[in-house]
């Protein structure tokens, strides 16, 4: 199965947000190359929200390029077999965590917006932090770092905030 398939098969079992799931299985639809980051009408992305529930945290990347507070997650690269697969590889390779794991049920959100490559339709994921996780920052961040729950809010934009409390309902 090509990671477009996955991609289409993952979204038309994603339960919520009809709307937005219904545009993204209309970009598919109209683009085979979708989910690349060279289809430059837009590409689906996949992110993970690295959670530590035992402590009441997340992991939260500042972004080199879009100098915010994000969720980890970026482009699907070859290699991913499915978005869980890219999910998964983005938080390990931007958190430096190794060890994570998907919470189960698949993407716990869906949030398309506008960067500077073109518009992302991405596929949230969160990824549980093993005990003891320690991060390393990639080259692509500018900055990497825990935030209590009730932090998050004061230094990320409501889509990590919306991320973060369908995480936390699904815990």
């Amino acid at each position: 199965m090509s990671l477009h398939d996955d991609a289409v098969l993952v979204l038309k079992g994603y339960e919520g947000q009809e709307e937005l799931c219904q545009t993204y299985l209309d970009h598919l639809a109209a683009r085979p190359d979708g989910v690349w980051k060279a289809c430059a009408d837009g590409h689906v992305t996949a992110s993970a929200l690295v959670i530590d529930p035992e402590r009441g945290r997340v992991l939260l990347t500042l972004h080199k390029k879009m100098r915010m507070w994000l969720q980890t997650g970026g482009h699907c690269e070859p290699g991913d077999a499915t978005l869980a697969d890219a999910a998964l590889r983005e938080g390990t390779e931007e958190s430096g965590v190794p060890g994570l794991s998907l919470l189960p049920g698949g993407p716990v959100r869906l949030d398309r917006h506008h960067t500077p490559c073109a518009w992302h339709y991405d596929v949230q994921y969160a990824a549980l932090a093993p005990a003891g996780a320690v991060e390393t920052i990639s080259d692509e961040s500018l900055d990497l770092r825990w935030f209590a729950y009730d932090e998050v809010g004061s230094v990320a934009d409501t889509s990590v905030v919306r991320l973060l409390e369908a995480a936390r309902a699904r815990l």
